[in-house]
């Protein structure tokens, strides 16, 4: 199996997110790919971090993303497994940010966060969808939308803002390779999250994996049976190739 840092676990809405995850896949599957900002101010590359504010699933939800990625591998062994440095989770949203201001996001996300209590509400999966490339696509499970999810994303961009830089370069990324495997795609994603993936056009999901469209158009055409989870808390990721939650940067530990 090819290493799981040539794939990416991303969430993306669907109108824009083609072009910036399955470029990513170009690189490890032989596609060819192409793509394209309400922050405060420019910093200098050194100093800007690529962040995703995210709800980390329970159980429940973690089980049925790992048998669908499973699946999915046996289906096309040259997917990405989930793992411990690509971890199944629901994007808030992602932005540049001063590194040095990064206590100051985790603080602000955390006063959000511990007002709205998330871990108190039942969210629910509802189907499956991928994004397509042919042959292939990127599977998710979606998450059904609620008033509360849309509240909570949207306070959090307004507490993060005064954080936020107009834009960054692959030094704000996790990279093991001097950020030769950023794309130039994820870079314009991050930079128009607010106005591509929040609001109306938020699409609360887990990413499962990749597989061909062939085998994925079957799989989303089974019956598929909704199920409840929970949050079991949030955490601040780096953005790392393919728009992945590589790096921990902060566990917020949430109460009931």
């Amino acid at each position: 199996m090819r290493n799981a840092e040539s794939f990416p676990v991303a969430e993306r809405r669907p109108r824009r997110a083609p072009a910036l995850i399955l470029a990513g896949l170009a690189a490890g599957l032989g596609l060819a790919l192409a793509l394209g900002t309400n922050h405060s101010a420019v910093a200098k590359p050194d100093s800007v971090t690529a962040i995703d504010i995210a709800l980390e699933p329970d159980a429940t939800m973690l089980q049925h993303a790992k048998d669908a990625n499973a699946r999915l591998l046996k289906s096309f062994p040259k997917g990405f497994a989930l793992d411990a440095t690509h971890h199944p989770h629901v994007t808030l949203l992602q932005q540049f940010v001063r590194t040095d201001d990064l206590d100051k996001v985790y603080a602000a996300a955390e006063a959000v966060l511990s007002k709205e209590k998330p871990t108190t509400w039942t969210l629910k999966a509802i189907k499956y969808y991928y994004i397509p490339s042919p042959p292939v696509g990127l599977a998710g499970i979606v998450v059904e939308p609620t008033d509360d999810l849309h509240r909570l994303q949207d306070e959090l961009i307004k507490a993060v803002t005064p954080f936020t830089v107009k834009t960054g370069t692959p030094a704000a990324f996790f990279s093991r390779v001097r950020g030769h495997d950023i794309q130039k795609s994820l870079i314009d994603y991050v930079d128009d999250f607010v106005t591509d993936a929040a609001g109306e056009k938020f699409n609360p999901h887990v990413t499962i994996g990749v597989a061909r469209e062939s085998y994925l158009k079957k799989m989303l055409a089974e019956p598929f049976e909704p199920f409840t989870f929970q949050a079991t808390g949030a955490s601040v990721y780096q953005l790392g190739t393919f728009g992945t939650a590589r790096k921990e940067l902060k566990a917020i530990p949430l109460s009931p």
